[in-house]
């Protein structure tokens, strides 16, 4: 840590809090000790830095507890993952009454895992991701998918989503054979974990080019079987 250079007071007005916020901060095990000279406990520039990323996390609106684990996780910059969450925050109702879903649907959605509950995350309410989420429920109810059909389908992507997480941890476990040796295997793992908030967004990019070509190719699939045998989605009969 780099020497210490501030009493308390002098901490609270550089990071613009008060003493008895910082204190809080101290005994929820959020803000590491100071050191002590003399009379005096004093603190540094990496207490004043974790307390802007702490304040930054809270205006995403994270609990202090999923705040905890991401500073403690000892990698900065993992907390620039969730990026973008700095808009406004809704509770469910609101939720329910700005998309246009009703509200059975969207507990359904919840129970599946597709809208996950924002304790989940770390949260401490929804936000627009969450919202464009069921506009995008309302715009296919709005061309023709029922209800049922929209849980199971993410209920579908649930499960396989869960499914790959499960997959890939193992194989970075070593669970799964692949032509690596140990000692390989461990440095990298210590390697990734070191670059984790650079390794989560390059794998997010790589599922989404994934997804976005499969899509693709099966929609050109759909549209060549359709015009060949004359059929629509699932294989109805069109009319002449």
């Amino acid at each position: 840590m780099t020497s210490p250079t501030w009493r308390i007071d002098e901490l609270a007005q550089q990071a613009g809090l008060t003493v008895d916020t910082i204190r809080y901060y101290a005994r929820e095990g959020l803000l590491s000790a100071p050191e002590r000279a003399g009379r005096h406990k004093l603190y540094g520039p990496d207490h004043l830095d974790r307390l802007e990323r702490i304040r930054d996390l809270q205006a995403r609106r994270f609990s202090l507890a999923a705040i905890k684990a991401l500073l403690d996780s000892d990698r900065p910059g993992l907390e620039g993952l969730f990026m973008g969450d700095e808009g406004r925050q809704y509770t469910l109702d609101e939720l329910v009454e700005r998309s246009g879903v009703e509200r059975d649907l969207v507990d359904k959605l919840g129970a599946v895992g597709l809208l996950p509950a924002p304790e989940r995350i770390g949260k401490e309410a929804y936000d627009e991701t969450d919202l464009g989420l069921l506009r995008s429920v309302a715009e296919l109810q709005e061309i023709g998918m029922e209800p049922a059909v929209l849980v199971e389908l993410g209920k579908i992507y649930v499960r396989h989503f869960r499914a790959l997480q499960h997959d890939v941890h193992d194989m970075f476990a070593g669970k799964n054979p692949i032509e690596l040796d140990d000692d390989k295997l461990v440095a990298m793992q210590k390697e990734l974990t070191a670059n984790a908030a650079r390794m989560i967004p390059a794998i997010d990019r790589v599922l989404n080019y994934v997804h976005q070509r499969t899509i693709q190719g099966l929609t050109l699939d759909a549209v060549r079987t359709a015009e060949a045998t004359h059929t629509g989605v699932g294989g109805v009969a069109l009319d002449d």
